[in-house]
């Protein structure tokens, strides 16, 4: 009895042993894949228009009570490599990935999906669906300081699927090579036609090259486009972007916007977006040829360590009357936005 109560206790041991086993490597393996996400919501109104009318930029154009998106993102990252799958769901999301469902009656829910794979310590090449590389600003709200977002950022790209190449060249300066699919449409290519993507940075500062056939009849599109960010204290920062964008049989834009903020207390910051925005004469995407738009939005938030809440107060001026019915040329709107991180 006592060697079979022996034997009994040993394959209990070895079962716990091979338990404890399993849960490690399956607590190890949820561990490495790391999930996060964002929840938005907004109450937006016109002070001098009625309630249809909103700035011709992308996200938080609805009015009253609205919402913004919920966004799922997981990741893993490894020596090696890693990848990244991000969902948004709702207003917001949905005019980020306008272009979708094209293909896949899920497409329009997938804002990112990529891996890559460190090649060499400075060489890591990345395949999918990546938001663009273009731009100050970001599709996701919790990386801009102000929830509305600016005419230079609405139209240039919002995502590419393709392939690109990104080398450290030092600790400061780094270079993007990429081929990819005609700008947003980031499911499939059945036109054929492919966008390149070139982008050299130094610091904080990025100059991007885009340049391609975005559909079959029209001529190639040219965007050159410049972003920075800037500390110019321990409290006040600055960004910038420059951008010049052109398909000759269709049009373009150009223009510039500067980003100063400021921090008055640990959790609490100010900031002023100030936009100069000019459709070119051949055609804009935005008002029409010729028109000159500027975008004031200034934004105070309050910043938890997950929530932080948003009071914009912006006034869009165009040099042609475009609000209320076409009577007016300038659109004065309050938004109120909470966002919160998790």
């Amino acid at each position: 009895m006592k060697i079979v109560k022996t034997k009994v206790e040993k394959i209990w041991l070895f079962a716990a042993l091979i338990g404890a086993v399993i849960s490690t490597s399956a607590q190890e393996a949820e561990e490495s894949i790391a999930f996060s996400g964002s929840v938005d919501t907004y109450f937006r109104t016109n002070l001098n228009a009625g309630k249809f009318d909103a700035p011709a930029s992308s996200f938080a154009n609805l009015n009253g009570f609205a919402l913004g998106m919920v966004n799922i993102k997981a990741e893993k990252s490894t020596d090696k490599g890693g990848f990244v799958a991000d969902l948004v769901f709702g207003p917001r999301g949905t005019d980020a990935v306008f272009a979708s469902p094209y293909y896949s009656a899920t497409g329009n829910i997938v804002n990112q999906l990529y891996a890559y794979w460190h090649a060499s310590e400075k060489l890591t090449l990345t395949l999918g669906n990546f938001n663009t590389f273009l731009g100050y600003e970001v599709i996701s709200p919790v990386d801009n300081f102000h929830y509305s977002t600016s005419y230079l950022f609405s139209y240039g790209p919002f995502s590419h699927t393709g392939l690109k190449a990104d080398y450290s060249l030092s600790e400061k300066q780094s270079v993007m090579l990429a081929i990819m699919n005609p700008t947003d449409f980031t499911e499939m290519n059945d036109v054929d036609l492919y966008t390149y993507g070139l982008q050299y940075g130094y610091g904080d500062t990025y100059l991007n090259l885009l340049y391609g056939k975005q559909s079959i009849d029209a001529s190639p599109t040219f965007q050159i486009d410049l972003t920075g960010s800037y500390e110019l204290g321990k409290t006040t920062g600055l960004g910038i972007n420059a951008s010049y964008n052109e398909t000759p049989s269709t049009g373009g834009f150009y223009g510039v916007a500067l980003y100063p903020s400021k921090t008055i207390k640990d959790q609490f910051a100010v900031g002023l977006r100030s936009e100069i925005f000019h459709e070119l004469d051949a055609g804009g995407p935005a008002y029409g040829a010729g028109t000159t738009t500027l975008d004031f939005t200034l934004t105070g938030a309050y910043e938890t360590d997950e929530l932080r809440l948003i009071l914009e107060c912006r006034l869009d001026q165009s040099s042609a009357p475009q609000f209320n019915a076409m009577t007016t040329d300038q659109l004065a709107s309050i938004l109120i936005a909470a966002v919160y991180q998790f």
